[in-house]
């Protein structure tokens, strides 16, 4: 199937219309000539109300984390958005819902086959990383971070960029200090030079 068919069947898609509260508005970008792929959790209440994914407060502290404009993490084909959910699922006592797994097991394996060039894949906060980084099972996420070295550069995991993991950042100062000028220069070079490998 065609990237651009699959990207109308992932758009219509309505698995799990009755486990939605606001109803089925799957968020994705996908390009095939996409180089770093963002793995995250779900669409936040702002991002399905305006049809944007990561649109709110942990967008703009993702893309300050990559060093990227908004122009250029919206626009640019180089970075492509996946997350393990496609849809808002919900908020409970903690803060939003687990993102529903349907969309993995209906899509994922889909869109990656469609995104042949990706060389750097994010992975952002649990969910991704139960899925994608099987050397973090068991582990915390600050313990699969810590470890980024052990999967870079093909992977990179992160805590959850939202204003709730703000203690956490305190917390861990090494993050700033070690991970993320690593990110800025590796998004940078894949950004620049979208060949290298």
């Amino acid at each position: 199937m065609n990237l651009k068919k699959l990207l109308k069947e992932v758009a219509a898609c309505e698995i799990c219309r009755d486990h939605l509260p606001l109803g089925p508005r799957p968020l994705v970008k996908i390009d095939g000539s996409a180089r770093i792929l963002i793995i995250g959790q779900a669409p936040g209440r702002k991002a399905h109300e305006s049809g944007v994914p990561w649109n709110d407060p942990s967008g703009d502290r993702l893309r300050d984390w990559l060093g990227v404009s908004r122009e250029v993490f919206y626009d640019d084909p180089a970075i492509a958005l996946m997350p393990m959910g496609f849809c808002f699922p919900g908020t409970g006592s903690g803060g939003d819902l687990a993102p529903r797994p349907e969309c993995r097991e209906a899509w994922h394996e889909q869109l990656l086959s469609a995104m042949p060039s990706i060389e750097l894949t994010l992975l952002i906060g649990r969910y991704a990383l139960d899925a994608y980084l099987p050397e973090a099972a068991g582990r915390s996420v600050t313990a699969a971070v810590e470890g980024w070295r052990e999967s870079f550069p093909r992977r990179l995991p992160l805590p959850h960029p939202s204003p709730r993991n703000n203690r956490w950042l305190k917390r861990n100062p090494w993050f700033e200090r070690e991970v993320l000028p690593v990110l800025r220069t590796t998004v940078e070079r894949l950004m620049t030079n979208p060949l290298a490998h």
